[in-house]
């Protein structure tokens, strides 16, 4: 079905470039942790590294998800 795959592969496009900007924030939030945890705030720091990994989890699926598609 030539329609299904040329929606998988717009699908694979628009999910790759929401990888990069996780990927760009994930850089970001470790920037601003390493600065918060030199300042001292240990606990605002740890939630950052909460939510990174929240975003390494979610990059993952993305990115089998993205597999999945361009496989169709």
């Amino acid at each position: 079905m030539p329609g299904n795959s040329d929606t998988n592969i717009t699908i694979a496009d628009a999910l790759t470039l929401l990888l990069h900007n996780q990927h760009a924030l994930g850089a970001a939030i470790e920037e601003i942790t390493a600065w918060i945890s030199g300042a001292g705030a240990d606990i605002v720091a740890d939630n950052a590294v909460a939510a990174l990994e929240t975003l390494d989890t979610n990059a993952t699926a993305i990115t089998n998800a993205i597999m999945r598609l361009r496989q169709c």
